[in-house]
């Protein structure tokens, strides 16, 4: 990506729970939004312009993709490799 790296000054940590939901949001005449809401608090993710794309926001979300689908298949090893099945360890 063209984007400086740089490490982050701060962290915020948003839980996945029961109500949490994630839902992309594609507009005919604008840049699409991905919105992330756990509990009352809700981020969107959108491009770095409402009227078009650039190849780095392109970049961005090819590497949110594959990320998100990582992280999702880390999830799933956790979830079915506990001994109980429940996706909680020692319960």
């Amino acid at each position: 990506m063209g984007r400086q790296k740089a490490r982050p000054v701060s962290t915020i940590a948003l839980k996945v729970g029961q109500g949490a939901d994630v839902r992309n949001h594609p507009y005919p005449q604008r840049s699409p939004v991905l919105g992330l809401v756990f509990g009352g608090t809700q981020v969107l993710v959108t491009t770095s312009a409402n009227d078009h794309v650039t190849l780095d926001d392109v970049e961005f979300a090819r590497t949110l993709a594959r990320e998100a689908a990582m992280f999702a298949g880390a999830v799933e090893r956790m979830f079915h490799g506990l001994p109980n099945g429940l996706g909680v360890a020692g319960q």
